[in-house]
């Protein structure tokens, strides 16, 4: 699913860790990206323009790699403070379809990796909340894959024929450590840098990668709606 929203009215170190955003009693939420200019774009969210988190945020860079994913959301969740935490992976990928353009984001209904497919929670209620907090951008819903390299060229489309909209290096092997750790609410969101008509060499050094930089650093309003909504009553 892709949405288009009109205009609204509605405002390094491996394992590195910070506190973007209020904290209070409740569910925490470890917000995990791999890189250093992600973690900059979190860390330099605006603060305010409504509520904050449902509770402790922490937000763990992890490296780079599933591995390192892998090893560094292990690590932060075998900590008492972060046992129950729910589990956001965020940061930047490649689209795969024709037409996608850098600062899309893309809401994963599902990860996939190599070793399992992991279902996310609260997709709707996290679209709704990024149309609110980055209205003008297209939000693209559906199937989020993994890779353990860079993807390019003729790789990419034999990605999309699988049914996948985006490929990024981490989110699969975050979310499934996550569940590996215990039961607990999963999602990620990831803003497009390159895609079939728009490849980029290096984040940062071109038009496109300092586009998808300034959604990354507008996302974090929505991450601490969905972390409220996780309280709410289920119906």
């Amino acid at each position: 699913m892709t949405r288009s929203p009109g205009p609204s009215s509605r405002p390094g170190t491996t394992g590195d860790s910070g506190t973007p955003g209020g904290a209070g009693p409740g569910v925490p939420l470890l917000l995990a990206c791999a890189l250093g200019i992600e973690r900059l774009a979190l860390r330099a969210a605006p603060r305010g323009g409504g509520a904050g988190a449902a509770g402790p945020v922490t937000l763990l860079r992890t490296g780079m790699g599933p591995g390192n994913a892998e090893r560094a959301v292990a690590r932060a969740l075998a900590e008492p403070r972060h046992r129950d935490a729910a589990v956001l992976a965020s940061g930047f990928c490649a689209g795969l379809a024709p037409g996608m353009n850098p600062g899309d984001l893309i809401v994963a209904e599902e990860t996939r990796g190599p070793d399992a497919t992991t279902p996310c929670t609260g997709v709707g209620a996290l679209v709704d909340a990024l149309v609110r907090a980055v209205p003008g951008h297209t939000v693209h819903t559906g199937p989020l894959t993994g890779s353990d390299h860079v993807v390019r060229g003729r790789e990419r489309a034999a990605l999309r024929t699988t049914g996948a909209l985006a490929v990024d290096m981490e989110s699969a092997a975050t979310l499934r450590t996550a569940l590996l750790a215990g039961p607990r609410p999963v999602a990620a969101v990831r803003v497009i840098v390159d895609a079939p008509e728009h490849e980029l060499v290096r984040i940062g050094t071109v038009r496109g990668g300092i586009s998808a930089f300034r959604v990354l650093r507008a996302v974090l309003p929505a991450f601490h709606e969905w972390h409220r909504s996780l309280l709410l009553p289920r119906r």
